[in-house]
């Protein structure tokens, strides 16, 4: 089978296998943080109801960090907003997908529009996402992958020091997108828009071809992570509000001198 490779970061994988098996567990060889480009930083991971959350922000650029912590080679099929970011079809785990080998580490910044390029993920509204746009809105605000083992794995004895390098590079940001608890305050926000993944500028993203064959026809692991504002969390409840004022409601002491009044004009 071919499959496309990204030259010292990933591969991606055109084969096939089974159709789509529900979601049965978060934990396995592949971490996934996502980042956010315009700041730099990777967004922290809530957890409620066994569910995974980040905040987005509107207009931000953002990239999903694939990190494959053990010894073998393997295959990861990516889905945002429920579509292929390789393939743009309705996502399913026997599609086209990336491989990443042992110890490697490496960022998706868009939806794969060559062998040469990307379109960005950004965090915009419903309608103008990729999903909203093509008709196809139902699964918006969920990035997820499905994790395939190779068919006669051959594991290394010890990371490579390149491969090493790179991954205590990431562990820093990996730290800080770690699970927190949604902590309940009981007060509420009103909602924003919902977050979906919009269809961005182009940038450069070489892949080439190479082969992977899955070890199973199920997927070893599956992952997904939900998205919303931080206005859309703080109101569910997934991100503790933060103590302090809060911006619309009437403060006792706001810290201010007084403001001469406006001129009075009878009537």
């Amino acid at each position: 089978m071919k499959h496309l490779i990204l030259p010292l970061l990933a591969v991606l994988a055109l084969c096939g296998f089974k159709p789509s098996v529900p979601l049965r567990h978060d934990t396995g060889p592949v971490h996934l943080t996502v980042i956010d480009r315009d700041s730099g930083q990777a967004l922290a991971q809530y957890r409620q109801d066994g569910q995974r959350w980040i905040a987005g922000q509107q207009g931000h650029r953002y990239s999903v960090r694939l990190r494959n912590g053990s010894a073998e080679r393997v295959l990861v099929v990516l889905s945002v907003d429920g579509l292929n970011a390789i393939s743009g079809e309705v996502a399913a785990p026997h599609q086209t997908g990336y491989v990443l080998n042992p110890w490697q580490t490496t960022d998706i910044h868009g939806w794969r529009k060559s062998a040469e390029e990307v379109a960005q993920f950004v965090f915009t509204d419903p309608d103008r996402s990729y999903a909203g746009r093509t008709g196809r809105p139902a699964n918006i605000g969920v990035i997820g992958v499905a994790v395939f083992h190779e068919a006669g794995r051959v594991s290394w004895d010890a990371a490579p020091a390149v491969a090493g390098a790179a991954d205590a590079k990431a562990r820093p940001q990996a730290r800080s997108s770690s699970m927190e608890t949604a902590r309940v305050t009981g007060s509420t926000t009103a909602p924003a828009p919902q977050l979906g993944t919009g269809h961005g500028q182009r940038e450069p993203s070489r892949v080439r071809n190479t082969t992977f064959e899955r070890d199973t026809a199920s997927p070893a692991q599956q992952v997904q992570v939900r998205y919303d504002s931080e206005r859309n969390l703080v109101a569910r409840g997934i991100i503790a509000r933060v103590n302090g004022p809060v911006r619309g409601e009437p403060q006792a002491f706001p810290g201010q001198y007084v403001p001469d009044p406006p001129l009075y004009r009878r009537r």
